[in-house]
């Protein structure tokens, strides 16, 4: 009877555990090879889309530019093509007196399908479709993601890498503080 009462309560959290380290894994059934070849392509179409999009663009002292990182959440190669359900991140920054300066982003979900450019040797994006805003956005998520890539878009992506590309772009030290533009 007493190893009943150690193995049962042992048992079930080792399964917790497991269910736990599964759910918060995320996305490691993306294939890492494949999101390699394709975020390439997914980020400079989010960069290029951007352009001339924000606030801070407008005043030249600034010199701003987007920085764009997507994040994949579910991504499935057929036929040819691959689709790839992915979380992005783009934000306009530029500098001033030595700070980085950030005017403007967007955190915005988007399935994307890409094909193999043979001319190029890598991915190109064919098309991209994003939620409405507002009414209708919901819905959009449930039926364009996997429930476990959907329970994912609401977290706020890390824009410290962002940062860090924009610091040695504009040739500031990695202690450069962020200021609103």
């Amino acid at each position: 009877m007493t190893s009943v009462r150690i193995w049962g309560p042992g048992a079930g959290a080792v399964a917790v555990l497991v269910v736990t380290a599964v759910w918060a894994h995320g996305s490691a059934g993306v294939d890492a090879g494949l999101w390699a070849e394709v975020r390439p392509a997914i980020e400079a179409r989010l960069v290029a889309q951007s352009a001339g999009t924000g606030a801070g663009e407008s005043e030249a002292a600034l010199r701003s530019r987007w920085f764009c990182r997507a994040e994949a959440l579910d991504l499935a190669e057929s036929g040819g093509q691959v689709r790839a359900g992915v979380n992005t991140l783009c934000l306009e920054l530029g500098e001033r007196a030595g700070a980085l300066v950030e005017c403007g982003g967007a955190q915005i979900p988007q399935v994307v399908r890409l094909e193999r450019d043979s001319a190029h040797g890598g991915y190109g994006v064919v098309s991209e479709e994003e939620p409405p805003d507002g009414e209708g956005y919901g819905e959009w998520t449930a039926s364009h993601f996997s429930a476990s890539a959907e329970s994912r878009l609401d977290e706020e992506m890390e824009s410290t890498g962002l940062e860090t590309l924009a610091r040695a772009h504009f040739a500031l030290p990695a202690d450069a503080p962020v200021r609103d533009c």
